[in-house]
């Protein structure tokens, strides 16, 4: 049998995503995850900010890495992005990723109530901030003027030294700019979870000639996929059970574009909700078909999927596998969490044994 590694002919690694929950139940997750092997634990930023459970999870583990997977950059000052990296990576004893995104305009300004910014200008502007004060606030800083963010620092008082004066920042990208970017200035790219298995193997040849356009390397940046998966003997329940995330996703207008690409176009215009109502989707989840679903969501046995998600591999160095979540009950999101830790222990299994 072939050694099982990953892009860069390493040993792939898995991550997971962390639910919010009671400490103690979080804690028995976390350890869960280290027994199995994770790499490492994600933390979303629905609606929080996202550093405060992963201070929980650096406190009850060891070896469990902590990112923001993702913190939103048009939520806060970048000053106090930094400073919330800084600590989180004192806490966990340099364990942290920075995991940093753009989201969406509607949800920037819908949700969150800031200005409309030219998102990855913003973005852009963020991590030079944040890595800037990740390295200088101990030494002294000169003024920073930008299109967004100015500073003289005329009451910042120096610091103690941090953990790490570069902590990683893993940059979350779903169409060619933003991906681009991240390849040019990041030292992750964290995929969004509608690359699709076929889509992602197809960018392979963009990746590359990114990084080559940026005098990069392929091991400078680590590619990071969020594929969703559906894990039930039951083929056919797993796929009517993810119905409703898929419909959610591509309910969103400002999507449109990337699922013609893809050739789910007319279907996505199905499934477009007007603002306001992606709270529900049981009126579009009837326009997404079988076929639409497994392109976004693997579903069946454990060795069915990882057969299906193979592919990855020859693109990515990490997988954060995610449970479809939209519409389903606790039990149900009990079984199919519990399903991603039986693929991920079999995966671990099959590449020591390789």
């Amino acid at each position: 049998m072939p050694k099982l590694t990953n892009a860069c002919g390493e040993d792939r690694r898995w991550w997971g995503v962390m639910p919010i929950l009671p400490a103690p139940v979080m804690g028995g997750i976390a350890k869960q995850m280290e027994a199995v092997g994770f790499e490492g634990c994600f933390s979303l930023q629905i609606y929080g900010p996202p550093f405060v459970p992963m201070a929980a999870v650096a406190a009850m583990t060891d070896t469990l890495k902590v990112s923001t997977g993702i913190a939103v950059a048009g939520t806060r000052s970048p000053v106090e992005t930094a400073f919330a990296a800084m600590e989180l990576d004192t806490i966990s004893g340099g364990r942290f990723v920075l995991g940093l995104g753009t989201s969406l305009h509607s949800a920037v300004c819908g949700i969150y109530g800031e200005p409309k910014r030219k998102l990855l200008t913003h973005l852009r502007e963020v991590v030079k901030v944040v890595r800037y004060v990740n390295a200088n606030a101990h030494k002294g800083m000169e003024p920073v003027h930008g299109e967004y963010f100015n500073a003289e620092w005329t009451e910042m008082m120096l610091t103690a030294p941090p953990m790490r004066e570069e902590i990683p920042i893993w940059i979350a990208a779903l169409k060619d700019k933003l991906t681009s970017m991240a390849l040019e200035i990041g030292d992750g790219l964290m995929v969004h979870a509608l690359w699709t298995v076929d889509y992602t193997v197809a960018k392979k040849n963009f990746i590359e000639a990114e990084l080559a356009r940026f005098g990069r390397k392929r091991s400078d940046v680590e590619v990071n996929a969020w594929p969703w998966i559906a894990i039930n003997d039951d083929k056919q329940q797993a796929i009517n059970d993810s119905r409703a995330t898929v419909a959610a996703y591509v309910g969103y207008k400002e999507y449109e574009a990337f699922f013609d690409t893809i050739g789910f176009g007319d279907e996505a215009r199905a499934c477009q909700l007007a603002g306001g109502e992606h709270g529900d989707v049981i009126s579009v989840i009837k326009n997404v078909s079988d076929e639409m679903v497994e392109a976004f969501v693997k579903c069946g046995p454990v060795d069915e999927v990882l057969e299906k998600i193979e592919p990855f591999w020859d693109v990515v160095d990490s997988l954060c596998p995610m449970t479809p979540y939209r519409d389903l009950t606790m039990e149900q999101l009990t079984m199919y969490n519990g399903g991603l830790y039986q693929m991920v222990a079999e995966a671990k299994r099959r590449q020591a044994a390789s």
